[in-house]
């Protein structure tokens, strides 16, 4: 299996294709959720002039497959659904290791018909933060960590999710966090998940067990953002397959189990200077630059309203709750897991900052555009961060939004973000989750039937 060069043109793709006998290729393209949608063409059919398209709305739909009927969304999206433009990113094509024939899969990028970049895709979203980077001569280095549960098969919505049977017959029902007895309960599942991820030339880490029962984190490599991104989309998708191989699920939802701690994706970041390569973190003498400080300031300031970015369901703000390894504020601190942002101990080369506040469920294209963003505007505006947090964050007062609808709001009134984001994509994005949000509210919970059907 050879992997893919990290500069390809269309050439060099066939080439690619054809060195590895590929049959079929799976055209994919990352919608708002994170859901791979596209087509899968046969390898003939495959060629830079046939092009290929999709209706707008495909990369513009809620986590339910529904579209608004009516409102700003239309301002966006063309009411006649008009067709995207696609075209392949070479460098990302993969092997698809679980095909029965030799499959590939690439990722594509959206335009429309001028040939400009469709503002409101997510690959679109974090090219664009990227670039704005890049224009101050700037290359930011992310390395996400993603956590996720493995379960028992469950087929109905309205049955508990359990842990899954392991080797020894049994399923945990105690926390084993970071237990290596506990990951070698699932080896066979690993083994495969670990091969897969070699074939696919995945950039993984780490694995580990985290603090839940049937809780797991995967590592990534740092790297760019949006090869990253591309990984990590990859990454979801590939253990969602390998699991249900082994009879169980893994889901990537941030809270799926009452009781358990929820799953994060936790993305570490650092932005180096093009023109040197050096870390603009740290001073020459070590000790942390007035950047490191404004980059914090940033995050500071703009996490609160770009929650929903990071937050994307109701499901997700169950997770942010205190003594639960997830924050409530966005205090900061040297080497500190109660806050919103942590500095973890390193050299003044890698020195870095933790974003803890996005969830497992978050698209990994919009996260890391948003949490980007954030220290992009703390750089641009020279923002001063609070006084480190030295002690339990915990104890200090909740500083996010604490449901889907709040987050919702402090999102449309922070026009700072919209301008670095695109107003296109704040439009779309509100647009679908104020949809999912009416939504769920029309389901009545069990908690509602326990306490309210014959109390009130």
């Amino acid at each position: 299996m050879t992997a893919p060069p990290t500069k390809m043109s269309f050439n060099d793709l066939e080439n690619w294709l054809n060195q590895n006998r590929v049959t079929e290729v799976e055209c994919l393209v990352p919608d708002l959720t994170g859901v791979a949608r596209g087509k899968i063409l046969p390898r003939e059919k495959f060629t830079e002039d046939r092009g290929m398209r999709l209706p707008q709305g495909i990369v513009a739909m809620g986590v339910t497959g529904e579209f608004p009927a009516s409102g700003p969304y239309y301002d966006v999206i063309e009411p006649t659904d008009r067709d995207m433009q696609l075209r392949p990113d070479p460098t990302t094509v993969r092997i698809v290791p679980w095909a029965t024939d030799p499959t590939a899969q690439v990722i594509h990028d959206c335009f429309d018909h001028s040939g400009k970049l469709v503002p409101f895709a997510p690959r679109s979203v974090l090219r664009h933060v990227c670039e704005l980077f890049d224009a101050e001569g700037l290359d930011p280095v992310v390395a996400p960590e993603l956590e996720f549960y493995l379960t028992a098969r469950n087929t109905d919505p309205n049955t508990l999710l359990k842990a899954p049977i392991g080797r020894s017959g049994r399923a945990e029902t105690s926390r084993q966090a970071y237990s290596i007895d506990a990951v070698n309960e699932f080896d066979p599942l690993f083994e495969e998940i670990y091969d897969y991820c070699d074939k696919m030339q995945l950039n993984v880490d780490t694995l580990i067990h985290e603090v839940g029962a049937g809780q797991m984190e995967i590592n990534f490599f740092h790297a760019h953002p949006l090869g990253l991104a591309d990984e990590v989309f990859f990454f979801k998708r590939t253990v969602r397959e390998a699991a249900l191989r082994h009879d169980m699920y893994a889901t990537f939802m941030a809270k799926p189990i009452a009781g358990e701690p929820g799953s994060a994706m936790h993305v570490h970041q650092s932005i180096l200077n093009k023109a040197t390569g050096k870390n603009i973190f740290s001073n020459p003498d070590g000790s942390p630059s007035e950047a490191f400080y404004h980059y914090i300031g940033g995050l500071q300031r703009y996490i609160p309203a770009a929650m929903v970015l990071v937050a994307p369901y109701v499901n997700s703000y169950r997770r942010l709750s205190r003594h639960t390894a997830a924050p409530i504020n966005i205090e900061w601190g040297h080497d500190n897991r109660t806050v919103g942002i942590r500095s973890p101990i390193s050299s003044p080369e890698a020195r870095r900052v933790e974003n803890r506040v996005i969830g497992a469920d978050a698209n990994p294209y919009v996260a890391m555009a948003m949490t980007l963003a954030c220290g992009y505007l703390g750089l641009k505006n020279k923002i001063k961060p609070k006084p480190e947090m030295r002690g339990d964050a915990y104890l200090s007062p909740y500083s996010l939004p604490r449901s889907l609808g709040e987050a919702l709001d402090w999102l449309r009134r922070e026009t700072d973000l919209h301008d670095v984001l695109g107003k296109e994509f704040i439009t779309i994005y509100t647009e679908i989750k104020e949809l999912e949000f009416d939504e769920f509210m029309k389901v009545i919970s069990p908690w509602e039937r326990e306490h309210l059907l014959l109390h009130v």
